[in-house]
């Protein structure tokens, strides 16, 4: 299964921080014996993560796309924004079951504000900034998330 890993984050886009959260998804994404295809740093910028979203899923170019950051509560936060803009069938229990495990660790968690969906054969999920976050999250998702790629692919 491929997966492409943007992580919504201005000052990482510039070089002036590390991508701590981007590692964390390509970490859990290789754990589980998926294929990393595309990882890169965005600005929050909300037309230019719809614009790269979109064109991996036209493309084909991941069955997955994995966003970190840009999710919270920020004024500049965008990237449920952007994914909304091209999700074609949202899938909002990706995101509700992400919030309700992670709030038995922290009640911060209820300021996420995370989309996922369906943009052709592609599913999307916006995953929380912080690296620990990321490996708690995506950890737990993950199984669902591969057979739901399955399932969108007619696989299953």
């Amino acid at each position: 299964m491929k997966v492409a890993i943007i992580t919504a984050n201005t000052d990482i886009y510039k070089g002036t921080k590390a991508n701590e959260s981007g590692e964390a998804v390509k970490l859990v994404a290789e754990e589980a014996g998926l294929e990393v295809v595309f990882m890169r740093a965005l600005p929050l910028d909300r037309e230019v993560l719809s614009a790269i979203m979109k064109r991996l899923a036209d493309g084909k170019a991941a069955d997955l796309i994995l966003t970190t950051g840009g999710a919270g509560c920020n004024p500049d936060d965008c990237t449920p924004e952007a994914t909304m803009d091209i999700v074609e069938r949202p899938v909002p229990g990706i995101p509700e079951a992400m919030r309700a495990h992670t709030m038995k660790l922290t009640r911060r968690s209820m300021l996420n504000r995370s989309a996922a969906g369906i943009c052709g054969e592609t599913l999307i999920v916006n995953l929380p900034g912080k690296a620990q976050a990321v490996k708690e999250s995506l950890r737990y998702l993950l199984p669902e998330l591969v057979h739901a790629v399955k399932v969108i692919k007619g696989e299953v």
